[in-house]
């Protein structure tokens, strides 16, 4: 309770470090899904299904019975950092700690059992494996709560947000962790006649612009980011794949406090503004 007094939204997990399962309502998303996922649905379980979607800052949620009897099983606390807009840099390894003393700017640090996790302030997209040792956890994850950690918090640096952006322009791995969400997909823009760089690059921008808004202006921001990026398309034989990139904008806009459906309203008014200015 009193981590959500402070604005970060809170779950239970398990002795596994993960959070609980979904309950029989909640299985393969019968749901729907929370609406602040990356496909964003109508589930009102009072249960804490959905991982880092049900974390929350409502004491009413908290204190609910379902969440009694979770909070029962549970052992430990996660907390989701997106929606607390910052960002985990999170080194598994003492090299990892060393790459991001010698590479990184100092800021919040918080000592974990195998490494230590860097906390700055700014949302952005999670990644697993961006590099030896490190994961990038904000947007649609969830960290384990070590305590508050020691040192003044930095805003999100550069050269966080580049190591996404290189883990996004390298071609998929065999095995991919399903807990680092999907992003635009050549598979579904075969009519697309932009590199993927280049459309992560803008679109990274779009998502960028959209969480610099907090307190307010992220739905026009969204709106905006929408149309820049359908406009770079018109240009295309098409597919290419704008529903993704839709999504990714809407889900940004819901994380920085836009209701769910004005942010879809927003980035639907803007793709289709683009788009209409040349049909």
């Amino acid at each position: 309770m009193a981590l959500a007094d402070g604005h970060l939204p809170v779950l239970p997990l398990g002795a596994d470090k993960r959070p609980l399962g979904n309950c029989p309502d909640c299985a393969d998303l019968a749901c729907g899904g929370r609406p602040n996922m990356k496909t964003p649905g109508p589930c009102v379980c009072p249960w804490p299904c959905h991982g880092w979607a049900a974390a929350t800052t409502n004491p009413q949620v908290l204190a609910s019975r379902q969440w009694g009897l979770a909070w029962r099983r549970a052992r430990a606390i996660g907390y989701h950092p997106g929606g607390a807009l910052v960002t985990v840099v999170d080194l598994d390894n003492p090299d990892a700690v060393t790459w991001a003393r010698t590479t990184l700017p100092a800021t919040t640090t918080v000592t974990t059992t195998r490494g230590e996790h860097w906390i700055y302030r700014g949302a952005m997209r999670s990644a697993n494996k961006v590099r030896p040792g490190v994961d990038i956890k904000s947007l649609m994850s969830y960290a384990r709560w070590l305590g508050p950690g020691t040192g003044p918090i930095a805003a999100l640096p550069p050269a966080v947000l580049a190591l996404v952006e290189r883990e996004e322009s390298t071609p998929a791995r065999a095995a991919v962790d399903s807990s680092t969400p999907t992003h635009w997909d050549r598979s579904v823009a075969t009519g697309c006649r932009h590199t993927p760089a280049f459309v992560q690059t803008g679109l990274e921008r779009g998502l960028d612009h959209i969480r610099a808004h907090p307190e307010q202006g992220a739905g026009t921001a969204a709106y905006g980011a929408a149309r820049f990026l359908a406009a770079r398309h018109t240009a295309c034989p098409g597919p290419c794949g704008l529903d993704g990139i839709a999504e990714e904008l809407i889900a940004a806009a819901i994380t920085v406090g836009v209701p769910a459906p004005y942010a879809r309203r927003c980035v639907t008014n803007g793709m289709n503004a683009a788009l209409g200015a040349v049909a």
